[in-house]
């Protein structure tokens, strides 16, 4: 009989120890570590099985033994799409069979019901396409956190239901595999799998045990059948994935939702991918009617931004291989503190206060005196260099009065001798703007060697941040 046993593991890493810590020695996180009891097996049974198998000619766990990588057959990736271009864009191309993806994202984001419109396009396809409708795809759900009759409601409201459409509230792991291999379905969807448990095991369903012991069985059964199957994960208060590091090293994708629950943008963020990119994104617009993908993203971010008024600055941003072009808002007002504040929405704080202190190095701007805001407007949150220069031209605008050129695309990362340097695929960034009607852009000098001949917009070159400003600023009255 095995024996139970007590070990300790990190709820952040998944760092496992044979006693309680007070800080976990892998992540260096404090008071993230719980009990969990397993049962051990005795000495030498899993040896003995290892023995038998390399007798029989195989490797213990099954597969056969070790072959020369050149002799592995290469065959191309079955992939199924689910319907909604958006979602296939930052899969890959869709769902592949055998895959594990993992969506993460804030509660009432939108995750569920996402997922629930991807059933409904492959349950009910004739639905949701114009001309020949491929053949309905069996979808089975599991919900943990909702009932049946509450699915129904959401599935009734997006217009998805189906009799292909399965939905099960079952959270025990063996049922549920026990469903999966009866039914086949062309895809399973677990909500969530922090509700999912393993009866073989003491600890509460959420546990760092329970989430990776049935996420590996999961995974386990994906490869073995071939079936996607999609994980909804909760997220802490930081944004990551609830539970153990490890829940992402098992999954083949893992996808954040974000957004604000306020706006009607929705973001699908990529942030791994064993089958494709791991930088695309997928803009969505929430509705009555649910997630619609947003075609011209560009666009709609800037269909409210307001053309003649200071403190704005439109960048072209790269979001995997699309271009998007968004607006970079910046207030300064005198402060009465004696600490200014800095408050920034979309961006690094800590960048954007290294770019206002090249501004009052390098432009004798005196911000120190001024509390500063910085906005990305549309919910986008930028991580890449190359907004630095729009940043700069939007506090620049603001603080002295001048519009931005209501046509100026501004591109550029600023270092902090105040030079302009080149950012990456400026050439597409520059494309997407000219056909948004854009029709000047400022870039580094670096860049422009890079262009080829005309591609729709004036260029102007500049070498560091006040020949920028001065070209991106229109003539007005100069506050001093």
């Amino acid at each position: 009989m095995a024996k139970l046993q007590t070990r300790y593991i990190c709820r952040a890493c998944g760092h496992e120890s044979p006693k309680w810590m007070g800080r976990c020695p892998e992540c260096e996180a404090w008071d993230t570590f719980i009990e969990e009891v397993f049962a051990k097996e005795k000495p030498g049974a899993s040896q003995s099985a290892a023995v038998r198998s390399l007798r029989s000619g195989d490797s213990a766990d099954g597969s056969t033994i070790p072959i020369p990588i050149t002799s592995v057959e290469m065959m191309d990736m079955e992939r199924i799409s689910c319907g909604i271009g958006e979602l296939d864009r930052v899969l890959g191309g869709g769902l592949v069979a055998g895959g594990v993806v993992l969506v993460g994202g804030d509660p009432g984001i939108g995750k569920s019901t996402l997922l629930t419109q991807a059933a409904a396009c492959l349950a009910n396809p004739s639905g949701n396409i114009d001309g020949p409708a491929p053949p309905a795809r069996t979808v089975l759900y599991f919900s943990g956190e909702e009932s049946a009759r509450q699915i129904r409601l959401r599935s009734a409201r997006l217009n998805a239901e189906s009799p292909d459409f399965l939905i099960s509230v079952e959270t025990e792991i063996g049922a549920m595999l026990h469903h999966l291999a009866n039914i086949r379905p062309a895809l399973a969807i677990v909500d969530s799998i922090q509700t999912v448990s393993d009866s073989s095991l003491d600890s509460a369903p959420g546990s760092v045990g329970q989430v990776r012991a049935c996420a590996h069985h999961l995974a386990k059964f994906a490869k073995a059948f071939g079936i996607p199957i999609v994980l909804i994960g909760h997220v802490t208060k930081d944004g990551n994935i609830a539970g153990p590091r490890v829940l992402e090293h098992v999954v083949d994708t893992v996808l954040y939702f974000e957004g604000d629950r306020h706006h009607a943008y929705r973001l699908l963020r990529a942030v791994k991918n064993r089958f494709g990119s791991s930088d695309e994104l997928g803009i969505f617009e929430m509705s009555g009617a649910g997630l619609i993908g947003v075609e011209n993203p560009s666009a709609a971010l800037l269909s409210e931004r307001s053309e003649g008024g200071n403190g704005s600055a439109v960048v072209s941003i790269m979001e995997g291989s699309r271009a998007l072009l968004v607006e970079v808002q910046a207030l300064a007002a005198r402060s009465t503190l004696a600490s200014p504040r800095r408050t920034v929405t979309g961006m690094d704080p800590n960048r954007v206060s290294m770019l206002l202190a090249v501004l009052e190095k390098r432009l004798g701007m005196r911000l120190a005196e001024q509390d500063v805001y910085v906005n990305v407007a549309g919910g986008i949150r930028i991580t890449e260099p190359a907004s630095d220069l729009a940043a700069l031209a939007a506090v620049a605008s603001n603080f002295r009065e001048q519009a931005v050129h209501p046509q100026t695309v501004v591109l550029g990362e600023v270092g902090l001798a105040g030079e302009v340097r080149a950012v990456s695929q400026v050439e597409k960034r520059l494309r997407e703007a000219a056909r948004q009607g854009f029709t000047r852009a400022i870039i580094s000098r670096h860049n422009a060697a890079q262009l080829p001949g005309d591609i729709g917009i004036e260029i102007i070159v500049v070498s560091n941040v006040s020949e920028a400003i001065n070209a991106a600023l229109q003539p007005g009255q100069t506050r001093q």
